[in-house]
């Protein structure tokens, strides 16, 4: 299950529009070793295509070492279709060459809705994965339970334990 958070979908999703009707493509990198992404990057499609993404090498490689340097991997590769279901071509499962990174595929065919889906890929296995979207700006284990007074006892509304 690919867990991200909504605002690295929101700014994938804005990207593939914005690139639209050419396909969008880049890398969202996290911890090495922690299948968390973290860092949303985008970056040009050397490709021009409507059809094809493909990664300008140069970028590519400035953008693999500055992981290196930050000890992140890319948790997410990403790119767009543009005119199809967001679901591996053959070409895209024929460049998966990242193993352990989820495949995220935003569909820009309908202007209306959001097509996202997830995938791994590994040696020419496509398996889709569940896509699980959470919203970082809001703690999950904040204020369980409320207390309006009726009580003296002392309420500690600071759950996180910061």
């Amino acid at each position: 299950m690919l867990t991200i958070d909504r605002a690295i979908i929101d700014a994938i999703v804005a990207h593939a529009r914005r690139d639209h009707p050419d396909e969008a493509c880049g890398v969202v990198a996290g911890p090495a070793g922690s299948d968390v992404p973290t860092r949303h990057i985008p970056m040009d499609n050397a490709a021009r295509s409507m059809t094809f993404y493909e990664f300008d090498s140069m970028e590519q490689l400035r953008v693999w070492r500055e992981m290196d340097d930050r000890d992140e991997e890319p948790v997410v590769i990403y790119h767009s279709h543009t005119a199809t279901e967001a679901y591996p071509s053959r070409t895209d499962v024929s460049f998966a060459g990242e193993p352990g990174a989820h495949y995220l595929l935003v569909s820009t065919r309908d202007p209306d809705t959001e097509e996202i889906r997830s995938f791994r890929i590994v040696d020419g296995v496509i398996t889709e994965e569940p896509v699980r979207i959470v919203d970082a700006n809001v703690d999950p284990n904040a204020v369980q339970s409320y207390m309006f007074g009726q009580s003296p006892t002392t309420v500690d509304y600071e759950c996180s334990g910061r």
